[in-house]
């Protein structure tokens, strides 16, 4: 992305301010498996501030900007979901272990070409299954 994308946009990756922000005022927590990198404010919300006592936590995304981009252990700790609150440490180590039926992460397809196109859709040349004979469309002559 170009020098002035960057401070223009923030659908495709961090803005400038967002990057220098994370630099000065934040402190690197960990990275997810996508390459997501996590960060905590190296100082909590002043008094005034609706989050007084808070933890600030954000997220910068390695690529676009998708919010289903955050695996669930990191999105709990964004969201001090945790119990330990005090010690807020990685996700890593506050979750129990992968069970067998869980699945890698897969990106939302929506908008895409490899999105879900239900049977009569559009994009599938619009062909619905026919009637079963149990439905009898209303016409006001009736």
């Amino acid at each position: 992305m170009s020098f002035l994308g960057k401070i223009f946009t923030w659908w495709d990756g961090a803005t400038i301010g967002t990057l220098l922000g994370s630099a000065m005022s934040g402190e690197k927590v960990g990275t997810d498996a996508q390459g997501n990198t996590y960060y905590r404010a190296k100082k909590r919300q002043a008094a005034g501030s609706p989050f007084a006592g808070r933890e600030r936590r954000w997220v910068i995304y390695n690529g676009a900007n998708d919010a289903s981009r955050v695996p669930a252990e990191w999105h709990g700790w964004l969201h001090g979901s945790f119990a330990d609150e005090d010690n807020p440490g990685v996700p890593d180590s506050n979750l129990p272990p992968a069970r067998i039926w869980e699945v890698d992460y897969t990106p939302n397809a929506t908008g895409t070409a490899a999105a879900y196109r239900p049977q009569g859709a559009l994009e599938r040349g619009g062909k619905r299954a026919a009637a079963t004979g149990d439905y009898q469309a209303w016409s006001p002559e009736d």
